[in-house]
């Protein structure tokens, strides 16, 4: 359970005295677990109708610890299982309802990255084409599109790789800002030759006659993947002379 601060910047005063919290207080009691949240995030959660925190005569945000549990909660959905926004609010509706509902798996969800020594979560392999439709909240015609520059690829069976999902749901994203499906072949590409690069080191392992050997090449690749992603990350970055938070 979050340990939820009384007090805060802004409208923190009055926050206090009703037993609410100012949007910084509710900040600050998530970014021990989720460091990288941040003020837009908690605002855009809120326009998603994922929560719903009172506001002031002058508008300011005030949220009960009921809010920021709630927050806690899709945070750690987003996190831990990749679920879309929908999902994770249905779900969540439900829950307050009182109904019995277990939490919905639509996409890979979060290994055990931080503790290798684990054995991995569990992982959905596949997903079908009507359930990655509903997923990443698109229609079959954007689908269609995105195969075509080959974002993403049904596998033999006609089937998804479940993180399709998440590949789907982040050029909906990138859509918002007008970024096109067309303008992605070169990030694909990247894509592309990064992991052959990853493929290249370990091959090795894989044909290793150890079948420890061989195990092992799956830690390995993980291990490559996720360093490429933060160069690749922090290239753009500073490429663009930004830094996300």
């Amino acid at each position: 359970m979050l340990q939820t601060p009384s007090g805060g910047a802004g409208s923190g005063t009055a926050a206090r005295d009703s037993g609410l919290m100012s949007i910084g207080s509710v900040l600050n009691a998530l970014r021990e677990e989720f460091p990288e949240v941040t003020i837009s995030k908690i605002r855009f959660l809120e326009s998603e109708g994922l929560i719903e925190p009172q506001r002031t005569p002058s508008g300011y945000r005030k949220f009960s610890a009921g809010d920021v549990e709630r927050l806690a909660q899709v945070l750690r959905m987003q996190r831990d299982h990749y679920l879309p926004l929908k999902v994770i609010r249905e779900h969540l509706d439900a829950m307050e309802r009182g109904e019995a509902v277990q939490l919905p798996v639509v996409g890979r969800q979060r290994t055990a990255e931080d503790a290798p020594e684990q054995p991995l979560a569990p992982m959905v392999a596949r997903v079908g084409r009507a359930e990655l439709l509903a997923a990443a909240e698109i229609e079959e015609g954007e689908l269609k599109e995105w195969e075509s520059y080959g974002l993403i690829a049904p596998l033999e069976d006609g089937a998804y790789d479940a993180e399709a999902v998440t590949v789907a749901s982040l050029v909906a994203e990138l859509g918002r800002f007008g970024i096109e499906p067309r303008h992605l072949r070169v990030m694909k590409a990247a894509a592309d030759r990064e992991a052959g690069l990853v493929d290249q080191v370990v091959a090795p392992l894989r044909l290793h006659r150890n079948p420890q050997t061989r195990a092992h090449a799956e830690a390995r690749t993980k291990e490559l993947a996720g360093l490429t992603v933060k160069l690749h990350a922090a290239l753009v970055q500073t490429a663009l002379g930004v830094r996300l938070p």
